[in-house]
């Protein structure tokens, strides 16, 4: 009788895993600056009844003839439900400089608390949702690291190739352009994600897919 209720307990555990395992998607990229590997950023977005959970998580190390000279690590949770974001948490370090957001959706506003400033946002906001194409047809996003709330303008600048894991593949090109930032952006035909491109001092930080 106790194996029964262990087998059936195990069957049970092993269903729910493979349940949550089917309501998440995982985007998973190594991250080079200039062409040299200099650590990841890895995406979790996960479906929980009408709500939508992304997790993100990214470290980037610099180094320059062995020493370490730049230094980034970024954690960031947001809930979506019917496409706005209904809150949001992260923490940064941005080579030492902390920053901090925690937001909320509060009786129609969106009120966002950064290390700066409290700021209230009125209709529906979006944030960098790289990972869900239709986060492009947006005017204004959140930035997670800040808590901006930054003008954008988006270029489709239509079909493209790209290498994604050894093969060459069809894409849609877009830019994506908000104050000091300029993101290029490669979705399959299917509308996934599947790279991502900016132009730093250090020259371009490239996001490859795994």
């Amino acid at each position: 009788m106790k194996q029964i209720m262990l087998f059936a307990l195990s069957a049970l555990f092993l269903s729910a895993t493979h349940a949550s395992a089917e309501r998440a998607k995982e985007w998973r990229f190594k991250v080079y600056l200039d062409g040299t590997e200099i650590g990841y950023h890895h995406f979790r977005v996960e479906d929980d009844g009408d709500r939508r959970v992304v997790a993100t998580d990214a470290q980037f190390n610099v180094k320059f003839l062995f020493f370490n000279v730049y230094r980034y690590q970024h954690k960031n949770r947001e809930i979506w439900s019917d496409g706005c974001l209904q809150g949001l948490e992260s923490r940064t370090d941005d080579n030492g400089e902390s920053f901090r957001v925690d937001a909320k959706q509060r009786d129609g506003t969106f009120i966002v608390e950064s290390r700066s400033q409290t700021s209230r946002i009125a209709g529906c906001v979006k944030s960098f949702a790289y990972w869900d194409p239709s986060f492009l047809t947006a005017d204004k996003l959140l930035n997670s690291q800040t808590g901006e709330h930054l003008n954008v303008a988006v270029q489709d600048l239509g079909p493209d190739q790209i290498v994604v894991r050894g093969n060459t593949v069809p894409a849609r090109h877009y830019r994506l352009a908000a104050r000091d930032l300029t993101i290029d952006l490669w979705y399959s035909p299917q509308r996934e994600w599947l790279a991502l491109e900016s132009r730093t001092d250090g020259g371009p930080l490239r996001y490859q897919i795994l």
